[in-house]
């Protein structure tokens, strides 16, 4: 639970390599998340070459972070063969934050980027990867040491809790 709050957005990172024990782990807490009807849509791509990482920081206005990862995470969504289709992107978002969790405990960082469901951006990463029919890019996951440190601001607020009772 103390990576809930513990957990922040990183966007700068150190040299130090990410080891293939921990991008596993990383993946495990992926796929342990979840999903509708135990669907379980997702698949990952984990990008290591550095050109393939530079063209994905130009993905998005805001993925220019992920061009000083080491490693960037790439989960994707299948769309066929599901029997809830319309929960794939809610099904990745359960699985992206399992990795997020993961990564903080694990002493790592990472910074969540949006990709889906913003054509443009999905259709860079198709073809920086090379996407096979059937499968569609959910988010950029740039992973790696932490170059930064900051506590996690408290987000909770009262005034947005609403209780019905009888």
């Amino acid at each position: 639970m103390s990576s809930i709050y513990h957990r922040i957005s990183v966007r700068k990172f150190t040299d130090q390599k990410v080891s293939q024990k921990d991008v596993e782990e990383l993946l495990r807490a992926g796929m342990q998340a979840p999903s509708a009807g135990d669907q379980q849509p997702w698949e990952f791509y984990v990008v290591t070459d550095p050109e393939k990482i530079r063209q994905l920081s130009q993905a998005s206005p805001y993925a220019g972070c992920a061009a000083g990862a080491g490693t960037v995470l790439v989960p994707v969504y299948r769309t066929k063969g599901l029997r809830f289709p319309e929960f794939a992107q809610i099904d990745l978002s359960i699985a992206q934050e399992n990795i997020w969790l993961r990564a903080d405990e694990l002493g790592l960082g990472g910074v969540w980027l949006a990709i889906a469901p913003i054509p443009d951006r999905m259709e860079k990463v198709r073809k920086v990867l090379s996407l096979p029919e059937g499968l569609e890019p959910f988010s950029l996951f740039p992973v790696g040491y932490p170059a930064e440190q900051r506590p996690q601001e408290d987000r909770f607020d009262a005034d947005r809790i609403h209780y019905v009772t009888r």
